[in-house]
């Protein structure tokens, strides 16, 4: 893994000081401690991966993901949590987390993480360019155009419709929106891609009266590839 730069948002001494070390010789490392500090530093600069802790002092984690996408940034995030329950780490998947890690955490897990976070399909990806029937995507800079009109998206929506592009005329499974977009390797019982989905349908149909997305019955969705 090549040196990143990595934004830890950790306010126990003893994690943070874990996480360096894990890190250590790997990625650079900006250590804060409250959401405040988090926010100043992730607009200094757009960081590689950012850790965020679900429990900080002056606010939940959770927040400091939802200001970081309602800003724009891209930075893959993974959330540090105590708490166990799916319905709470599905909760902070949902707000714009890539990825989570459940404390306490072994320090080649977490390196492991850090590294498939850093090389997502999308980031990785050879295709910068991508047109399918008449939306044309733009992979690095994360635009989307439908017939010439911008489609502002969020980060997560974007990243379903990069996957659904790359494969438009064939089927996208639930499993693979699960795998590919939030980095999570089972099947939580909740509507988490169907719900984005339906955003990215809406904004997509937006003045236009075709749906380019098609539902496919217990399989998942695919991109159709003409009107």
């Amino acid at each position: 893994m090549q040196t990143l730069d990595v934004l830890v948002v950790e306010d126990d001494l003893r994690t943070r000081e874990l996480v360096r070390e894990c890190l250590e010789g790997k990625a650079q490392t900006t250590l804060v401690a409250t959401c405040a500090e988090a926010l100043h530093a992730a607009g200094e600069r757009e960081f590689d991966v950012a850790i965020v802790d679900r429990m900080l002092p002056d606010i939940d984690g959770i927040e400091v993901v939802t200001e970081l996408r309602r800003r724009g940034s891209q930075t893959p995030i993974l959330l540090l949590t105590a708490l166990g329950s799916v319905n709470d780490r599905v909760r902070g998947l949902d707000a714009g987390a890539d990825d989570y890690l459940v404390k306490p955490f072994a320090q080649t897990e977490l390196l492991a993480r850090v590294a498939a976070l850093y090389r997502r399909p999308l980031l990785g990806a050879r295709t910068t360019q991508i047109s399918v029937r008449d939306i044309d995507i733009d992979l690095l800079g994360r635009r989307v155009r439908r017939a010439g009109q911008t489609v502002h998206l969020q980060p997560r929506e974007f990243d379903l419709l990069a996957l659904l592009a790359q494969h438009a005329g064939r089927p996208v499974t639930r499993k693979m929106f699960l795998e590919q977009v939030w980095c999570i390797h089972y099947d939580p019982t909740t509507n988490i891609v169907e719900s984005h989905i339906s955003r990215l349908r809406s904004k997509l149909k937006r003045g236009f009266k075709d749906d380019p997305i098609e539902t496919i019955q217990n399989v998942g969705y695919r991109m159709r590839e003409s009107a």
